[in-house]
C-alpha cells in the first residue's frame, strides 16, 4: 500500500497531464474567487476531461451556498466535495445528503484543541483534512493553500474514525518526514508544486507524485 495523493488547485491542462500521468489518486479544483487557483465550473469541466477518467476531481469550497455547489456538480462532474470553510458538522451533513457525494471536510490546526474538534465531524464526513491554520497577523491568508505547515508531532498516534488527508506546506522535499511523523497515509499538496500562487509547475508535481510513491504508510 502506498501514500495516496492529491495535488490541489489545478487550473491548467499541463498541470492536469502531469496530475494523471504521475498517477495522483485526486485532483482539487478550487472555487474561491479570491484564490489565485480560482476556476469556474465551466473550466474545471474541461479539465476533468484531460483527466480522462484517471484522476479523481475534488471541488473545493469555501462556505457555499446550494446553489453555488449545485452548479459546480452539474457543470463540473466532480465526483467529490470538500468544504474548505467553516462549515458546521450539521452543513457537513446536509451537503452530503443534497448532493449524494462523497465529502471531505477540513480542519485548521495550530493547537491539539483543533484536533479536538475534528471528532465533531467524523460521522458526518466521509473523509478529513488537517490544514495549517491561516496565521492572525495575516489578514490576506486564504484558508487554505499558503504554503504554512503545522507541528506534524500532533498527529502522531492519534487515530480517526474516517480516512485523512495531511495538508499545509507540503513538498517533494519534505514529504517523507511529514509522513514518517505524522503517520498520515494521504497528502495534499498545493504550493509545493507551484513556481508562484496558482502556477503549477508539471515538474515539480512529477516529482513529488515519485516521492509519494516512494513512501509507505506507517503500520
Amino acid at each position: 500500500m502506498t501514500i495516496e495523493t492529491k495535488i490541489c488547485g489545478i487550473n491548467s491542462a499541463e498541470a492536469m497531464a502531469a496530475v494523471r500521468d504521475g498517477g495522483a489518486d485526486f485532483a482539487g479544483f478550487i472555487f474561491y474567487p479570491p484564490s489565485p487557483r480560482y476556476v469556474t465550473p465551466e473550466m474545471a469541466r474541461g479539465l476533468r476531461d484531460v483527466a480522462a477518467g484517471r484522476v479523481k476531481t475534488v471541488a473545493v469550497v469555501v462556505d457555499a451556498a446550494d446553489d453555488e455547489i449545485a452548479r459546480i456538480v452539474e457543470t463540473a462532474g466532480v465526483e467529490m466535495l470538500q468544504l474548505h470553510g467553516k462549515e458546521t458538522p450539521g452543513r457537513v451533513a446536509e451537503v452530503r445528503k443534497r448532493f449524494a457525494l462523497p465529502v471531505m471536510k477540513s480542519v485548521a490546526v495550530a493547537a491539539p484543541e483543533d484536533l479536538d474538534r475534528a471528532a465533531t465531524y467524523e460521522e458526518v464526513a466521509d473523509r478529513l483534512l488537517f490544514d495549517a491554520k491561516p496565521p492572525k497577523d495575516r489578514p490576506d491568508a486564504l484558508p487554505g493553500g499558503n504554503a504554512l505547515s503545522f507541528d506534524w508531532q500532533l498527529l502522531a498516534g492519534r487515530t480517526w474514525a474516517r480516512p485523512w488527508m495531511l495538508s499545509g506546506g507540503l513538498n517533494a522535499g519534505n514529504l517523507a518526514e511529514a509522513v514518517r511523523i505524522s503517520g498520515a497515509r494521504a497528502v495534499d499538496v498545493s504550493s509545493g508544486v507551484e513556481d508562484a500562487p496558482g502556477v503549477k509547475n508539471p515538474a515539480k508535481i512529477g516529482a513529488l507524485l515519485r516521492a509519494a510513491r516512494d513512501l509507505h504508510p506507517i503500520a
